[in-house]
């Protein structure tokens, strides 16, 4: 194979690569486009400089020409990033700007690289007087490339030397070569095959320097990502590679000069280094450590942020710890840490130890008011870094380490957690066995991590609140209802004891006291059970409504105005607690005899319409204004009846009603007395099936 054409076909490949990237991830900036163009024109010269190698391209004024193009667009996106990074021009004293002058050299450089070679066509003059200008146009190019990169570099911050001097090593290098050895052919007058092959090499080994410094500087606009696993994965198999090459050649000497012991030690030594490569591959910190040397030398940032915050989202949401120990989990394994400790502010004010991760639990689990630490993390908001505390104490002038921190081993970075400016928390993170420092990337990451903790454990603690108040609010109301309950048993107490006196001799009413007292004792039976388990009516049954009214209505007809029941409908069953349901029409009827005089009525009535039981109870009493049934009726714990009333009867009677799938209106005037409709969904008893399956 041709070794020009080899070579300026790997510069092709190169370039075209470093292209497609670059278009790829352009931004829209000018700089941007001139690399792309500066790079695409290099990747069409290599392509033509290849085939001329083999004679594909007879023409030189072609060559010339994408010569020409190459240099100047490399040249004009070296003197538009110093015009960039410097607000400097690059000869102040000059009355020309070095853009005018650059152009201005351009014209006469492109006019002497496009019409020397016609003009030796048309005179048939072949000497060298042509190719000594043309030569002499490369050689002031390639001046004008090193003294704009020189430029650049010397303009340039410390940080922007970091992201641009892979791309002054590359571009310099590729235009310190073309000097040479242009600067020789003007010399000896003749080009240096060697040097003219070897060009191609040359310039396709600089392009992934040039990426480097692509991918560093942002100013560029082109966001070319270049995976971290793939480089660590990419440099892991390269270096593999070579320990085994080296280890093979030192196998092949051992072999060769051990005499009879060779083929012995060789198998031996292959062995031992075979397991030393898997201890090296498998080692956790070896691997970290390679991965911040990537990070620091190859990357324009220490961390791939999206990898890394996917990676922290799912280790805080994903697993199957609690959530403080998820964050702990999380934070540390930012900075390559095992462990560590949360602390979480009470309603004291004080900060209490909540939880830790593979670290003995601290001997101090309460900071006082006064802790020098909180006192600090709250007036400062700072990350704290005990290894830089230990080196320079002016740097945290206003803290000193307590004393409980001090006795926590291994500790080592402190970060707060700020939840909409103020500290809920601090995690204590342990020493990294791989990362021995943190700089300004690892911090403002910490922090940022903090605050999502802190946002994430703020929730969480609102959740616990919020189900420890839904517990009481739950407890409370059932105490209400028993409450409730007892207050109607007192009265049936305080009833029988006003009429003592009065009828004690009079057997029927000893026998209405046995009655009342043992219907009392079963009321409070079963209010016991429901306070121990904490529920109310789970007992469910099919319930015939006719006899349940009949019932409710029998219990309240020793009072004034005695209700009156009438029923259309004998067969209609409810799905329902009996003791609760009957509770609920109990309630209502003894508020229609309250509010209604001794000469009026108050009559239950039982009917169906569109599959539910309607219970209409009606009496002729003083009636309610509408504002009272929209805003006050139903409305827990409001009562018209003074000291002696609850107001929780009409809303607890309401809300089971709901439960069952049922509702209750009240249609009612002042004066001109009330209606409470019940509606219930009707359930298929028993005989109503079996009737149904012998008809069927």
């Amino acid at each position: 194979m041709n070794v020009g054409f080899a070579s300026y076909l790997f510069a092709f490949f190169a370039y075209s690569a470093l292209t497609i990237l670059l278009v790829t991830s352009w931004r829209g900036r000018t700089l941007g486009r001139l690399l792309i163009l500066a790079s695409g024109c290099s990747a069409i010269w290599a392509l033509a400089s290849a085939l001329a190698s083999i004679t594909l391209i007879p023409w030189p004024i072609l060559l010339q020409i994408l010569e020409f193009t190459r240099d100047a667009f490399w040249c004009l996106f070296l003197l538009k990033s110093v015009q960039t990074n410097s607000s400097e021009s690059l000869f102040s004293g000059w009355k020309l700007t070095p853009a005018r002058m650059y152009y201005l050299f351009l014209c006469i450089a492109g006019v002497i690289t496009i019409f020397s070679p016609l003009l030796s066509i048309i005179t048939e003059n072949k000497n060298w007087l042509g190719r000594e200008a043309i030569l002499g146009v490369w050689v002031l190019f390639n001046i004008i490339a090193l003294l704009l990169l020189e430029q650049l570099f010397r303009n340039s911050t410390k940080n922007q030397r970091w992201a641009i001097k892979h791309l002054c090593i590359g571009v310099g290098s590729i235009f310190a070569f073309d000097f040479f050895m242009f600067a020789d052919a003007l010399l000896f007058k003749q080009l240096n095959p060697a040097l003219w092959n070897a060009r191609g090499l040359i310039n396709g080994l600089m392009v992934p320097l040039i990426a480097i410094s692509v991918a560093r500087n942002p100013k560029w606009s082109l966001d070319i990502y270049v995976s971290r696993n793939v480089v660590f994965q990419s440099v892991t198999l390269i270096g593999a590679g070579i320990y085994l090459l080296v280890m093979a050649s030192a196998g092949y000497y051992i072999r060769f000069y051990g005499g009879s012991w060779g083929s012995t030690l060789q198998i031996a030594f292959f062995s031992g280094t075979a397991a030393l490569l898997l201890i090296i591959l498998f080692s956790g910190t070896i691997r970290a450590k390679i991965r911040v040397l990537l990070s620091k030398h190859f990357f324009n940032y220490k961390y791939d942020y999206r990898e890394e915050w996917l990676r922290f989202t799912n280790t805080l949401s994903d697993s199957d710890d609690i959530v403080p120990v998820r964050a702990i989990r999380a934070l540390s394994a930012l900075v390559n840490s095992t462990g560590g400790a949360l602390w979480i502010r009470d309603e004291s004010g004080k900060y209490s130890f909540n939880s830790c991760l593979n670290m003995p639990e601290p001997v101090t689990s309460s900071t006082n008011e006064n802790d020098p630490l909180t006192q600090f993390l709250e007036q400062n908001l700072w990350l704290i870094d005990l290894d830089e505390y230990q080196r320079n104490p002016d740097l945290y002038s206003e803290f000193t380490q307590p004393k409980w921190l001090a006795e926590i081993e291994n500790a080592w970075l402190i970060v707060p957690l700020l939840f909409k400016t103020d500290v809920i928390g601090f995690i204590i993170i342990l020493r990294s066995q791989s990362q021995k420092t943190i700089n300004w990337e690892d911090r403002d990451l910490l922090k940022m991590a903090g605050q999502q903790i802190a946002s994430h454990l703020a929730q969480h603690i609102s959740e616990k609140a919020l189900t420890q108040a839904r517990q009481f609010e739950a407890f409370n109301r059932l105490s209400a209802y028993v409450v409730h309950d007892l207050k109607n048993i007192l009265a049936q107490q305080s009833l029988i004891v006003s009429n003592a006196e009065k009828h004690k001799h009079k057997p029927e009413f000893v026998d209405d006291v046995i009655n009342t007292v043992k219907n009392s004792v079963d009321r409070m039976t079963r209010l016991m059970e429901q306070m121990k388990s904490g529920m109310r009516g789970s007992k469910t049954q099919k319930i015939r409504l006719s006899h349940l009214l009949t019932e409710a209505q029998s219990a309240y007809a020793s009072r004034q105005p005695q209700p009156t029941f009438e029923s259309s409908e004998n067969e209609l069953f409810v799905d329902a607690d009996k003791e609760q349901l009957s509770t609920v029409f109990g309630h209502i009827i003894q508020n229609a005899q309250d509010a209604t005089p001794s000469e009026g009525h108050v009559s239950i009535h039982l009917s169906q319409a569109f599959g539910n039981a309607i219970i209409t109870i009606e009496d002729s009493g003083c009636g309610m204004d509408q504002d009272f049934i929209k805003h006050r009726l139903f409305n827990p714990f409001d009562s018209t009846k003074g000291l002696t009333g609850m107001g929780i009867g009409v809303f607890e009677s309401r809300e089971y009603i709901r439960s069952l799938g049922g509702d209750i209106k009240v249609e009612s005037n002042p004066g001109k007395g009330s209606k409470f409709i019940i509606s219930l969904p009707i359930s298929t008893s028993v005989e109503q099936l079996e009737k149904y399956s012998v008809q069927q």
